[in-house]
């Protein structure tokens, strides 16, 4: 018998996940990032969760969305407006088992309930070829300031399908 894939859930952000989204950015950008990213580069990017307060008020303010593993977060994703996915990150540990497409597909559904016609997303190197494969469309190249650090990275645009009135989703 072949071995049954983890069972992740989704729940509604908590300001007591703080901590550990905190820890899942760092360490997705640590860990993950190092093919298209200096390690000064890393560092500067890791630093906007180095204030939790800040960072748990950024989540807060935006619809964030939590991926477990048996109760515990093992990736995050936020749904800035309407139009924007501002972040999608999943630990290290559970990288390439579906977590961030199920974080996604959250969204996009999200966003097409709340009237959206389109996603975008300013998708770092790493992550372009994963948005991609979703169906985004590279729009424009863009380079940021992050402490200090200059970083590169990618607006993509998803046309999403409009369900038919009263359709299942």
């Amino acid at each position: 018998m072949g071995q049954s894939l983890p069972n992740y859930a989704l729940r509604p952000f908590l300001a007591t996940d703080t901590p550990v989204l905190a820890a899942i950015f760092a360490a997705a950008i640590e860990e993950l990032t190092g093919d298209d990213y200096s390690e000064a580069q890393q560092q500067a990017w890791a630093a906007a969760a180095e204030d939790e307060e800040q960072f748990g008020q950024r989540l807060a303010s935006e619809l964030t969305l939590i991926a477990t593993l048996q109760n515990s977060p093992v990736g995050f994703a936020s749904l800035k407006g309407a139009e924007h996915i501002d972040m999608i990150y999943v630990h290290p540990s559970v990288a390439g088992q579906g977590v961030g497409a199920m974080l996604c597909e959250a969204l996009e559904k999200l966003a097409g309930g709340r009237g959206a016609k389109s996603l975008t997303v300013d998708a770092s190197d790493n992550a372009a070829e994963f948005f991609k494969k979703r169906g985004y469309v590279a729009m424009q190249r863009n380079t940021v300031t992050v402490n200090g650090e200059w970083l590169a990275n990618t607006t993509m645009q998803k046309a999403l399908v409009a369900a038919a009135p009263g359709a299942p989703s």
